[in-house]
């Protein structure tokens, strides 16, 4: 289809509104980190609250994952993301003006569903509406927009670290702002067009795929998303558990986990806490989560221009190896007691933002069949959530216990994750979603 032209503007205006809940997504993810100081005055919160308190946020997004996959097979993928918009909103307010811990957290549960529905659909809801040629780029959007919402929020809590005891209620109530206008802008959204398909609106996705690339475009996509829905594959049956599907399950499951065993998440969500380890203040300790969204938001940028010429395998490669690598040295920098261990955790941030952290959510987004993507895509995000809450929850008790040495267990999970990628995970650069199914379904 390299005959046609696309609207590009276009295409990238829908992706940037959807990618929206990738932002709210990096705000609800960093809040806590700025937040957990005053937090645990407030409240008293131990090592176990401590982790928890952080964790709880994945305990809702699995819920969401699993509300997301219904919503979004059954009314599609707009009518999801405002939904999460909606949770979005209230729950920032929620937890602004929670009186108590207990009240707190349950707030962050229901933040936590919101979190799981757009981390699930607005990938998903891009690379359906996105041309092969582009969609990387496109899906990378979301974790760009994600990096934008934990800088911008990191750097909310520094400029509000002063303001009193009370300063966390402000930095979570601001979250109903883009909030608003995450759920204003979905309004706008059209239907996903494979969705459209898939629930017998073929006329409607026809317009859809003209705005897209026009009549001739509109044309060769309906045929082909007919086919694989219809025709082209009837041995695959809308059950994830279809040996022809399976092996594909399994491989979205094992990149969602690594993403987040691999252990850099602790870096984000517990920045003050590494750096209180080395005596660093508590300003600075505020002014190093500024720098590490920074670090975050450049690599992301660089990933952006080299998913779809480099391609997804490679530079997974690359993120697997380098973090394995970089947390020795972060190890022996932290049992040292030297402040330039700074350096190499920007270094792991910038090596996670240019690989992991946007090619997991790309692949996630493709190595699925049209007939299970929504079940699909729901389960592989609950596994990534289920192994945040697993990282986040464990590392205030485990960094008590082991102190540096914790890094070590990430250092190991990233060795394997890189045999993982380099035995299972295929090329998928350059290809519709119907094309790749004839790579990585089992046949």
């Amino acid at each position: 289809m390299s005959h046609t032209s696309f609207n590009r503007a276009y295409i990238l205006g829908v992706s940037f509104i959807s990618a929206l809940g990738g932002y709210l997504f990096g705000f609800d993810f960093a809040v806590i980190s700025g937040a957990l100081p005053f937090l645990q005055k407030q409240f008293g919160l131990d090592a176990y609250w401590e982790g928890f308190a952080t964790g709880v946020l994945a305990l809702g997004a699995i819920i969401g994952c699993m509300i997301g996959g219904a919503v979004s097979d059954k009314y599609g993928r707009r009518k999801g993301l405002l939904l999460a918009a909606a949770i979005f909103g209230v729950s920032s307010l929620a937890m602004a003006f929670a009186p108590g811990r207990d009240l707190f957290i349950g707030a962050r549960f229901v933040a936590g569903i919101g979190v799981g529905l757009a981390s699930m659909l607005s990938p998903m809801y891009i690379a359906e509406i996105s041309p092969a040629h582009l969609r990387g780029r496109m899906v990378a959007i979301n974790q760009l927009t994600i990096v934008l919402g934990i800088l911008i929020t990191n750097i909310v809590n520094y400029s509000l670290r002063n303001n009193g005891d009370d300063a966390w209620r402000w930095m979570f109530g601001l979250g109903c702002i883009p909030s608003f206008l995450f759920f204003a802008g979905a309004l706008w959204l059209p239907e996903s067009p494979r969705w459209l398909v898939s629930a017998g609106f073929k006329d409607k996705a026809v317009k859809v795929f003209e705005k897209i690339g026009g009549v001739e475009f509109a044309q060769e996509s309906l045929a082909t998303i007919s086919k694989s829905l219809n025709g082209n594959d009837k041995h695959i049956t809308p059950s994830i558990f279809n040996k022809a599907v399976f092996p594909a399950v399994i491989v979205g499951i094992g990149l969602a986990m690594f993403q987040q065993l691999c252990g850099i998440n602790v870096v984000f969500n517990y920045t003050p806490k590494i750096f209180e380890s080395i005596g660093v203040a508590q300003d600075g300790q505020l002014l190093q989560t500024v720098f590490i969204g920074g670090v975050n938001l450049v690599f992301t940028l660089l990933a952006m221009m080299l998913i779809d010429k480099l391609g997804r395998k490679p530079l997974m490669l690359l993120g697997a190896g380098g973090l394995a690598i970089l947390y020795i040295v972060v190890v022996r920098m932290l049992a040292a007691g030297s402040v330039n261990v700074s350096w190499f955790l920007l270094s792991s941030i910038g090596v996670y933002a240019m690989s992991l952290a946007p090619v997991t959510w790309v692949l996630i987004s493709e190595v699925f069949p049209n007939k299970v993507r929504g079940k699909a895509t729901s389960i592989a995000v609950i596994a990534l959530w289920a192994a945040y809450f697993v990282l986040v929850f464990t590392f205030p008790i485990l960094f008590d216990r082991l102190k540096d040495g914790t890094f070590y267990i990430y250092s190991t999970i990233c060795f394997l994750g890189l045999v993982f990628i380099w035995t299972k995970v295929k090329e998928t650069k350059g290809k519709t979603l119907e094309e790749l199914e004839g790579i990585v379904v089992a046949h």
